[in-house]
């Protein structure tokens, strides 16, 4: 009789692409043509479109991992969802090196910010697979119901970035910003990692 499949290496290749499109990110950066101080301070767009981008990777990858402790199994849908996700995560670069290309302009910004709400739309996908349909997982009803409005708040959120950016950039990109922010911690209060009963307290 097969084996199950187990989710290990999911992870690892999932972990692959985070990586892969953290090495684009970085070779999408060029110094400036002048060697002085103020043309680099001139591409203060470019920067910042690369600092928000590579936080957001950090970020989807800390909240992709958490929830992959939940994976018992690599079923087909779950690796659907999860190329789904990676699928809206490998649209970043582009995405990163528009915006930055543009200054910021409005349409590139906009379109930033619904690739920010495709990464999290795929999020939720991934998040009723192994919380919501998961029965006997360590999490507690109060934080599934809190991933649940988080997810769902943030959504909204990065849909009405991408409209908010169409007339000010500037605005819409700070909205997403704002939402990266409440993601830091993916753990939310009252959950527990699967087997965080069986191991022994600290101290």
């Amino acid at each position: 009789m097969l084996s199950r499949a187990t989710p290990e290496r999911l992870s690892f290749f999932s972990d692959g692409v985070f990586a892969v499109l953290i090495t684009v990110l970085v070779l999408e950066l060029r110094p400036p043509e002048t060697p002085t101080i103020a043309a680099l301070m001139a591409l203060w767009p470019t920067w910042l479109s690369y600092a928000v981008s590579y936080l957001f990777i950090a970020i989807v990858w800390t909240n992709h991992h958490y929830l992959m402790r939940y994976a018992t199994e690599a079923t087909p849908r779950l690796m659907w969802f999860n190329f789904a996700h990676l699928f809206s995560m490998s649209l970043l670069p582009l995405s990163t090196a528009w915006m930055a290309v543009s200054e910021l302009a409005p349409q590139p910004v906009a379109f930033y910010a619904a690739v920010f709400f495709l990464v999290n739309a795929t999020y939720i996908a991934l998040i009723w697979d192994l919380i919501e349909r998961t029965p006997g997982t360590t999490i507690t009803p109060k934080a599934r119901r809190i991933m649940r409005i988080r997810s769902l708040t943030t959504l909204c959120s990065f849909a009405l970035a991408a409209v908010v950016a169409l007339k000010y950039p500037l605005a819409g990109l700070g909205i997403c910003i704002c939402c990266l922010i409440v993601y830091l911690k993916p753990e939310p209060p009252g959950a527990e990692g699967p087997g965080a009963e069986n191991q022994p307290a600290n101290g």
